[in-house]
């Protein structure tokens, strides 16, 4: 496989993206909101201007937490206890459906895309090869939910410590099992959701069904993400590991397998081809 073909188109993706303003203009709003809007604006009420007796009641409920993952929880106040356990356990979904919608909403026209515009043809006739079509189209679907996860987390963090470290003794975020998410549990189920939704994009007629089928692929798996997830910052002990383990050998199985859903035919629109 040549590199330099897949990177040029992966790169040729990336920059009609960027100039895509009525796609990604949404989709930072979205990342802002869940990443920084709702938590500070969550996590300041808490820790500034809950009253006591709301925040007892909150506190208290902490006590259905697992014994071990109540001994995790920081702090000598009920402020500190619930900004904590707040930050810590309840946006998990947060690093989780943000980058899974952005990656779908690309990968879903990152190929039927291209017949709609008419570059299918173009593509289909270029140096590279299919395989090299597909690892690009791949990796300009990649990049932005990674990049949403790594800025996102970035910026999540410094909320979270700005807001809940005064309370608990100082800065604290991220966590070991939230490092074990981002790293080692999301990252594979991107994969997957992305090579499942390439299948699509190439086999189907038009954009908006691809985008319709993608999110009943994606529900599901942002859901057993979101176990997953959870799990770890509960502390699953090693499960979540290996768990995760498995969620990467599936997630190479099905790339690999993906490339076959890719051919000159369905570039071209030709009917046998779909």
């Amino acid at each position: 496989m040549n590199w330099n073909r897949t990177l040029t188109v992966a790169r040729t993706d990336l920059k009609q993206l960027i100039q895509a303003r009525d796609f990604w203009g949404p989709m930072v709003v979205l990342g802002a909101l869940f990443f920084v809007i709702l938590p500070t604006i969550l996590l300041t009420m808490i820790t500034q201007i809950g009253t006591v007796g709301s925040l007892n009641q909150i506190s208290e409920t902490l006590e259905v937490l697992p014994a071990d993952v109540q001994e995790q929880v920081q702090g000598s106040s009920p402020e500190g206890r619930t900004g904590y356990a707040l930050a810590v356990f309840l946006f998990a979904p947060v690093a989780v459906i943000v980058p899974l919608t952005i990656s779908t909403a690309v990968g879903a026209a990152t190929i039927v895309g291209e017949r709609e515009k008419g570059t299918g043809e173009f593509l289909a006739n270029s140096p590279a090869d299919v395989k090299e079509i597909y690892v690009g189209k791949l990796i300009a679907s990649l990049l932005p939910g990674y990049m949403t996860t790594a800025i996102g987390f970035g910026m999540y963090s410094v909320v979270v410590n700005l807001t809940v470290g005064p309370e608990v003794g100082g800065w604290f975020f991220p966590t070991a099992q939230w490092w074990v998410m981002i790293l080692w549990v999301l990252p594979p189920f991107l994969a997957i959701c992305l090579s499942l939704v390439l299948r699509l994009s190439a086999k189907v007629q038009s954009t908006a069904a691809a985008q319709q089928a993608s999110g009943l692929i994606s529900l599901p798996l942002i859901m057993l993400a979101y176990g997953q997830a959870t799990g770890v910052l509960l502390g699953a002990g090693w499960v979540p590991l290996v768990l995760g383990a498995v969620a990467w050998g599936v997630a190479l199985l099905s790339l690999q397998r993906g490339v076959r859903s890719v051919t000159r035919s369905r570039l071209l629109g030709v009917a046998g081809g779909i």
